[in-house]
């Protein structure tokens, strides 16, 4: 986790929910529209710099120069502010990614069926992420990851990690430069969403090829194979 999400909403919905004023960032009531988001792609992220939010097309992924594989898409909440990779970011570069939810993969011994994870209310989820600032600046496949956590209770019978999500009220501290890594580290333990808050049902298998990209994904399914 978290290896797809949706993010279909417009710019307004996401503001709305976090009591953005409309002298603070540019509104936007047109739907993103993205149903299938993958990794690769950039993706809209909200950062602050220079006092003011903005909204910045940025890869997701992670690959520094050393780092001789893969890009890495997500960061254990447990390690990111102190491990070698990520402890940069999370100092510097805290952020945050709207979304509407996301797709886990549930499997047996012959089959997998996803999963789309949201709130049980229908509200825009606020995933913790970090990455290379700042944002407006084109660094390559240093881009973002997002932030997990362990499941627990009935979601770990989908997956055993899942984004951090951040309550509404704790983006703006989470995004301020000032707040320190230590209090980035208390929101992150205290203000994060608990499982309890979301809700999931099974979805058509064609959300595992980007090719896919309808509002069809995220439609529930009668017949689940797992």
């Amino acid at each position: 986790m978290c290896g797809r999400f949706a993010q279909y909403n417009s710019r307004n919905e996401y503001f709305d929910a976090l009591k953005i004023k409309d002298d603070e960032i540019i509104y936007d009531p047109q739907p993103i529209g993205r149903f299938n988001v993958a990794p690769g792609t950039k993706v809209l992220l909200l950062n602050e710099r220079d006092e003011h939010l903005h909204l910045d097309p940025v890869y997701w992924g992670y690959g520094p120069d050393w780092w001789h594989k893969q890009p890495l898409i997500n960061a254990r909440g447990e390690t990111a502010a102190s491990g070698r990779m990520f402890k940069p970011l999370w100092h510097h570069g805290r952020a945050v990614v709207p979304a509407d939810g996301w797709f886990e993969w549930k499997r047996d011994a012959s089959h997998k069926q996803p999963y789309f994870i949201y709130h049980q209310n229908k509200q825009p989820l606020f995933f913790a992420a970090i990455g290379k600032a700042p944002y407006d600046k084109d660094h390559g496949h240093e881009g973002f990851v997002i932030i997990t956590a362990a499941s627990n209770k009935g979601m770990v019978d989908i997956h055993d990690r899942r984004p951090l999500v951040l309550s509404s009220d704790a983006v703006a501290e989470w995004l301020s430069p000032e707040t320190t890594p230590e209090r980035a580290e208390e929101i992150a333990q205290d203000a994060a969403l608990p499982e309890k808050a979301f809700a999931w049902h099974p979805v058509d298998k064609a959300v595992g090829s980007i090719k896919h990209q309808g509002a069809e994904l995220v439609e529930r399914i009668d017949h689940p194979l797992v």
